[in-house]
């Protein structure tokens, strides 16, 4: 089954009608007293008050068929049971009142992996020297949740890694997300927990071909992670807007080794870079002085001024002059 989609009356009218009915039953149960106090009209009298206390008894009943649903709210209507469909718009309406109105929210909800859910005691109710236990019986405790802690999980390459991501879901089918899982909202938790750990292990942390990594690419793997959950979650009735990683590092016990080793990539990688440009300048000074007709030098003296250009360009600390009184063969 799907959700079924029910417009029902308006709480106004038939608001009006319980009251009327009311006042009728008190007028009612009025005039059949008086009347049963006549002796030739005692039956009718009776009659007349067992019709006004029915009458009440049924506008009493109708109170409880009243509903009044805030925006991004809806009902789900129960008849002994039986799924008699959800009510989406926002208002005040009447139903059967033996309909079991179950409430669900439509809002936009997010949450972090590895948050669970506790609860928290509210200080403008409940004051905030009372305790919980206190808070709990009174029924002053509203559902919060931790902060999340980062899941730790084994990278493509086999590198333990922290990650955590936020998801931002809502409910898109009310009989999914009522009949179809036992907790919703603790199914979605524990599905996004899961996909979250799958796509860890399928992704390296990062890397240096150009292939798809956790630190270098997060928008493809934000993305992938958003299709992943999406397809955990088919049957719950929700839809996920959005999934990111929102924390991502080495596991301690090899934080330190994996710092070192970017830090090594990281000189190789601007050294190689210094050094490419130092030879592309070696090059053309060597051939604007051929150009320009400045200097003839053999192999031997463009040996030498290749080496020395290099020394000067592709150090690390500032080069020392030495003059050279002699030439460059004495």
């Amino acid at each position: 089954m799907k959700e079924r989609i029910v417009k029902p009356q308006s709480g106004w009218f038939m608001l009006a009608m319980v009251f009327l009915a009311f006042v009728a039953a008190v007028v009612l149960f009025t005039f059949g007293t008086s009347l049963a106090n006549r002796p030739q009209s005692s039956k009718l009298g009776g009659v007349v008050v067992v019709l006004s206390l029915l009458l009440a008894g049924l506008a009493f009943i109708s109170l409880f068929g009243f509903m009044a649903i805030p925006p991004n709210m809806a009902r789900v209507l129960l008849l002994f049971g039986e799924y008699r469909g959800t009510v989406r718009d926002s208002g005040f309406f009447w139903v059967n009142p033996f309909y079991s109105k179950r409430k669900i929210s439509l809002r936009v909800r997010n949450f972090e992996t590895g948050s669970e859910p506790a609860p928290a005691v509210s200080e403008d109710e409940a004051g905030p020297n009372v305790s919980k236990q206190v808070a709990a019986a009174l029924g002053k405790l509203k559902k919060t949740r931790t902060l999340g802690k980062p899941t730790k999980v084994n990278d493509r390459d086999g590198n333990p890694i922290e990650i955590s991501a936020v998801v931002v879901w809502k409910v898109v089918d009310t009989y999914e997300a009522m009949f179809e899982v036992d907790d919703y909202e603790d199914y979605v938790a524990v599905q996004s927990e899961a996909a979250l750990r799958n796509l860890a292990s399928r992704f390296p942390y990062d890397s240096h071909d150009h292939e798809v990594s956790l630190r270098g690419n997060p928008d493809e793997v934000s993305e992938q992670l958003q299709r992943d959950i999406q397809a955990r979650l088919q049957k719950a009735g929700v839809k996920v807007l959005e999934a990111r990683i929102s924390y991502l590092a080495y596991a301690p016990e090899i934080a330190a080794a994996m710092l070192q080793r970017q830090q090594a990539q990281a000189i190789v990688a601007a050294r190689t870079r210094i050094v490419d440009g130092a030879v592309g300048m070696v090059q053309m000074a060597l051939q604007r002085l051929a150009e320009d007709q400045v200097v003839e030098l053999d192999e031997e003296r463009k040996a030498a001024m290749v080496s020395n250009l290099l020394v000067v360009l592709c150090g690390d600390r500032s080069p020392q002059p030495v003059l050279n009184a002699g030439t460059i063969y004495h």
